[in-house]
């Protein structure tokens, strides 16, 4: 099975949709993934509007692909990524696709590489539909790595600074309803079924946006759940198990 460090990756970008300034933080967020084996961002390149990417494809080692518009109103940039994704998925060289857009025209496209067993992760911003967010296994925001892109972020002024954003308020709800949902009779559930349950039913739920690299050092920092360790009946490691705090004031119902 190949790790994440060395899942072979392919970036493709929908310069027509996607922010010039977000290609540093971008190809950093994809090297947790894996490693961009290639690169390439694809528009009219002779449109003023491009200008942005002028100097970032360089020193990106960002191959752009010429796509004239040939006709006004349609999306000859979305027709060309998607022709080059099928090429690159039929060439049996990559372990997963990176799709950097905010159109779900991209949609289909996402089924059928997963549906060839390998890993989609889109980035994109707030206004993505949500077809395309779904259908990706992660689904990264760009605005936060714009955001976090000029300073280390301390996990504490993350909270602070979010309890008013809806978007995280959200992904706590999102936290929460799937450790609900996973909860055995005893109230607690393997952290590893959260995780799970994260992945596959809410692929925005992102923890690098959150200042963290683990779910459990989430968890643990977190007022709203307890978590401790213990011996696996599956094997020798040991296994986190969580459970949401109201539960000890008798206000859940399972």
């Amino acid at each position: 099975m190949t790790s994440k460090k060395s899942a072979k990756l392919a970036v493709l970008i929908d310069a027509d949709n996607a922010q010039s300034s977000i290609a540093r933080q971008l190809l950093a967020e994809v090297g947790k993934y894996g490693e961009a084996h290639v690169k390439r961002a694809y528009g009219d390149w002779t449109n003023p509007q491009l200008k942005g990417w002028s100097d970032v494809l360089p020193r990106n080692s960002i191959e752009p692909i010429q796509q004239f518009a040939y006709t006004h109103g349609k999306n000859a940039t979305d027709s060309a990524m998607i022709i080059d994704a099928m090429d690159l998925l039929s060439s049996d060289r990559f372990n997963g696709f990176c799709l950097v857009s905010s159109d779900s025209d991209f949609t289909p496209l996402v089924t059928r590489i997963r549906d060839s067993g390998l890993k989609v992760y889109g980035f994109g911003e707030h206004k993505t539909p949500k077809a395309f967010v779904s259908a990706c296994d992660e689904f990264i925001f760009t605005e936060h790595l714009n955001h976090r892109s000029e300073r280390k972020i301390n996990p504490n002024e993350v909270a602070m600074s979010e309890s008013h954003d809806p978007a995280h308020n959200a992904s706590d709800s999102l936290l929460q309803n799937s450790t609900e949902t996973t909860l055995h009779r005893d109230e607690w559930t393997r952290l590893s079924d959260v995780c799970e349950h994260l992945t596959t039913r809410h692929p925005d739920f992102s923890l690098s946006t959150r200042g963290y690299a683990k779910l459990s050092d989430l968890i643990s920092d977190s007022p709203q759940f307890d978590i401790e360790e213990r011996p696996s009946q599956r094997d020798k490691s040991p296994e986190l198990f969580v459970r949401h705090r109201r539960t000890l004031a008798g206000t859940m119902k399972i």
